[in-house]
């Protein structure tokens, strides 16, 4: 049913910007929050950013905190993560989370994950 499908990833410099995109379906898109979380063997999973776009909220880790920006395109059920000034410490797969309840405002929890896309800071 539901289907969360991230795209995007690469390998990119250090300074450099790449946009993560997530299309989902199989759900009423605008009536719940979507996360990006980032997993790497040495730190596990780590929250990145949130957005509630029914009541127009985002947040974000302190981390990516004014180089990353979250947005959705509720016409096509899209989901996108823009980075800007990449550091090698950004170096992660992304995947794209759905909050589990409808119109929910607390952080979590998460029901369905993507793929997840593969993002590589390096020179």
């Amino acid at each position: 049913e539901v289907q969360l499908v991230e795209s995007g990833g690469g390998l990119v410099q250090p300074g450099g910007s790449l946009r993560l995109s997530c299309a989902a379906s199989g759900f009423t898109f605008d009536d719940y929050a979507m996360s990006w979380v980032r997993q790497t063997p040495g730190k596990g999973l780590e929250w990145v950013s949130s957005i509630y776009s029914f009541i127009s909220v985002t947040y974000y880790a302190d981390s990516v905190k004014g180089r990353f920006t979250i947005s959705t395109d509720n016409a096509k059920k899209m989901v996108y993560l823009q980075m800007n000034s990449l550091k090698s410490a950004d170096t992660a797969v992304y995947y794209c989370a759905k909050h589990s309840w409808e119109k929910g405002i607390t952080a979590g929890p998460y029901d369905y994950w993507g793929q997840g896309t593969q993002v590589t800071v390096s020179s």
